[in-house]
């Protein structure tokens, strides 16, 4: 089978491997907020809980060693899109999304497609400026695009797209490939740059004409923001945004010791609240599901025409036993176990979504699940582990290796399969090593995002996420027609179809074809100092880091 796909390796749905222990770096003697970096200058900051250097409203936040931008703050490569979806904030974008996840102009004043779907056309502001002062068109806009199309490292999604072009200085057309409305959750998140000031250190010295601009980078440690005086849509509240890059338990350890505002953690943290904080839950769509293979052993992938894969598994082809694991899986209990009841039951990849389907949900049904497997000839043998003509119903799990939550849903999940009678082994691997198995043996992946283009690619059959291999027409048919609808709002019956289609009886729902197992969507938690007040937060995308700080410019202090 060949599997196409424009880029993949360095955008999984997983998370990156930890850079290592990131630190407080020029902390005032105090220890206090707003006094855990330094100045631009190198001088110490002015003491005082949210008060940076030069007495501006200053908020400290602590984010994953893997949220900092390898490739800095570069929206032609990944700062903003890729696996980690979220505003650019130095960078405007044509359009953006609210708290309800509906789209709203940021540069754009109007847009509008075209009867054929093929062309799309932008009008844009004509009052901003970057922080160079230089004025910012439809030329601006146009290069962006073009430059992600035509990008080899480019992890926005503008495949449909074959070119933009600026009209004049406030139009940009953008022709299409395909019909796919799909475009405007890329453009969403997609910053532009500068056509006269882009270049190879662009990421490191980023000119923008967002809400913040970049005052400092120390790789490995910090990033700080100030407020761009310049920002020609509403002042921002918070003047001054750092951001210091550490594990986990150096997160928990700065919010005890008060020197951050905001610090991110983990469900088995979640209950060391520290003194002067409270605990701030997000609501996510990051969700945590296994993939399932569904053809038998031996059957091979190849990607970008060149690239083998080995593919296939003899047990979970077996769509009984897929169905099983769905059926048969408490994942109420396994939230309780593993998340310390900081999640929510995950039944596909963007629950609670305008396109998802409640076909896609399922009740436990531990006696239903071991029937099916009794009628599929799955007998229990001494033990009580299944097999079926010599092979036993077993397989392995691969995980990464460096993420404490999905090694804990593993074992819990192996826990439960083994009192179906199925015996699964976790392995914790690296991703280069879990990437050579990705199509032969089940993987707990992390995915989810407020657009349907994950549930596009994770279930299409050429998908660059479609580890199944499960490949149905109907299935394209409606995936297809989804992209294609006039408006996004038309497209969503579309994706519920794909899902679970009643009249044809097919679909990846798990009483159809059954491609994953979803677990758990993981709630995001942060220790958050009283006083602050963080604005409402829209559903968190995979990736505890800076969706969090999509609406930085609306916090404050009290």
């Amino acid at each position: 089978m060949v599997l196409s796909r424009r880029m993949f390796l360095k955008a999984c749905g997983c998370a990156a491997g930890a850079l290592g222990a990131g630190a407080l770096v020029g902390c005032g003697s105090d220890g206090a907020a707003g006094s855990a970096a330094a100045g631009a200058d190198g001088a110490s900051p002015a003491a005082g809980v949210g008060v940076g250097p030069d007495g501006e409203s200053q908020v400290v936040i602590t984010m994953t060693p893997s949220s900092e931008p390898a490739a800095g703050f570069d929206p032609l490569v990944n700062w903003g899109a890729g696996e980690h979806v979220h505003e650019p904030l130095i960078q405007s974008t044509l359009i953006a999304t609210d708290n309800n996840l509906a789209f709203v102009n940021d540069l754009a004043t109007d847009y509008g497609c075209s009867d054929d779907g093929l062309t799309w056309t932008f009008h844009i502001r004509d009052d901003v400026k970057f922080t160079d002062g230089v004025p910012l068109t439809a030329e601006d806009v146009a290069f962006t695009i073009n430059g992600i199309v035509n990008g080899q490292a480019a992890e926005a999604d503008l495949s449909m797209v074959r070119e933009a072009r600026a009209v004049d200085a406030v139009t940009c057309e953008i022709a299409m490939e395909r019909p796919n409305n799909a475009l405007l959750y890329t453009l969403a998140v997609v910053g532009i740059v500068p056509a006269h000031g882009y270049g190879e250190d662009y990421g490191e010295h980023p000119i923008g004409s967002g809400r913040y601009m970049l005052e400092q980078w120390d790789r490995g440690q910090q990033v700080i923001l100030r407020a761009n005086p310049d920002y020609y849509g509403e002042k921002p509240l918070m003047d001054r945004v750092v951001v210091l890059f550490m594990e986990e338990d150096a997160s928990l350890a700065a919010a005890s010791a008060g020197t951050v505002d905001v610090a991110y953690t983990s469900a088995a943290l979640a209950g060391a609240v520290p003194a002067g904080y409270t605990l701030l839950n997000c609501a996510s769509v990051d969700s945590r599901g296994i993939s399932l293979p569904c053809n038998p052993a031996g059957t091979d992938v190849v990607v970008e025409g060149d690239m083998v894969y080995m593919g296939g598994n003899d047990v979970t082809s077996d769509i009984a036993v897929r169905r099983a694991l769905n059926l048969g899986i408490d994942r109420a209990a396994m939230i309780e176990h593993v998340l310390a009841g900081f999640g929510r039951a995950a039944y596909s990849v963007g629950d609670g979504m305008p396109w998802s389907s409640a076909a896609m949900e399922v009740e436990t049904d531990v006696a239903a699940a071991e029937a099916l497997l009794d009628e599929a000839g799955w007998a229990r043998g001494d033990g009580g582990m299944r097999s079926r003509d010599g092979v036993p119903c077993a397989f392995d799990l691969y995980y990464a290796a460096n993420d404490s939550t999905r090694q804990a849903l593993a074992y819990d999940f192996a826990d439960q399969c083994a009192a179906l009678g199925i015996a699964v082994t976790p392995k914790g691997a690296s991703w280069d090593d879990i990437y050579v198995r990705q199509y032969a043996d089940p993987v707990l992946w992390g995915w989810g995002s407020n657009s349907p283009v994950e549930l596009y690619e994770l279930t299409y059959s050429t998908g660059w996420g479609n580890y199944a291999q499960y490949m149905n027409e109907t299935v394209d048919a409606n995936l297809e027609a989804a992209q294609a609808a006039r408006t996004v709002e038309e497209s969503y019956p579309f994706y519920q179809a794909a899902q679970w289609d009643a009249a044809s009886g097919t679909g990846v729902a798990p009483e159809g074809a059954a491609t994953w197992v979803w677990l758990a969507n993981v709630d995001h938690l942060y220790f958050e100092r009283e006083g602050l007040a963080v604005a409402e937060q829209k559903p968190h995308p995979h990736g505890h880091g800076w969706s969090l700080v999509n609406n930085i410019d609306r916090w404050s202090w009290s």
